[in-house]
């Protein structure tokens, strides 16, 4: 064989292997498109959540500078969507106080959403002796004997979207609904046992994905 051939053979690998990978190029851009064109014509909706009561089983902060808490909060999510699913693969709630969390993260369990569908919750969320910061200590303590306690309950997770076959990446889930809890003789819930105290509120609480 000659130098001339051997030439010839080495331009002609060239060739196909710059064709293969434009065609692999081509194939990956109309799949992207065709995904962003489904996408763009569904318009996803994110979630909408509500909190509907809070049961307080437990609420201490006579002890400076820490909290012992216990709560059962409802909360329902709804799929607004006609042709998307959604999975929630991870979701954790807490309650924060004046930004400060003052619960452990309770997990709820994985699952998926159809179209229009409606999913509840009513995890326990506590925390034992949790430290808080001295200034905030003190409000509580005034603001349990003398009027409203403005917490909110948190939700943090990560969600998917499902459009036929496809399933989307993972997405950050952010969800905040606000709570105002009275204590004391002004209390507007329901005593639901010995220690427990039930308060309504269906709130729709904001959502960011």
């Amino acid at each position: 064989m000659t130098t001339k051939d051997c030439g010839s053979h080495g331009k002609y690998r060239r060739k196909m292997v710059r064709r293969i990978i434009a065609c692999i190029l081509i194939f990956n851009l109309i799949l992207l498109i065709t995904i962003l064109l489904i996408w763009a014509i569904l318009r996803p909706s994110k979630p909408t959540f509500i909190l509907q009561d809070t049961t307080v089983y437990a609420f201490n902060a006579s002890t400076p500078n820490f909290l012992t808490s216990s709560f059962q909060v409802t909360i329902s999510s709804r799929n607004p969507n006609d042709r998307i699913g959604i999975y929630y693969d991870r979701l954790d709630i807490y309650a924060t106080y004046m930004n400060q969390q003052i619960t452990l993260r309770t997990a709820l369990p994985p699952n998926y959403q159809g179209h229009k569908d409606i999913t509840v919750w009513s995890p326990f969320i506590y925390g034992n002796m949790v430290p808080i910061a001295p200034y905030y200590s003190v409000n509580l303590v005034s603001q349990q004997a003398d009027g409203p306690i403005f917490l909110v309950i948190k939700i943090d997770g990560r969600v998917r979207w499902k459009v036929g076959t496809f399933i989307s990446g993972r997405y950050h889930l952010y969800v905040r609904c606000p709570a105002s809890i009275t204590f004391g003789s002004k209390s507007n819930g329901v005593i639901v046992g010995e220690n427990a105290v039930k308060y309504q509120f269906v709130t729709r609480c904001s959502v960011s994905v």
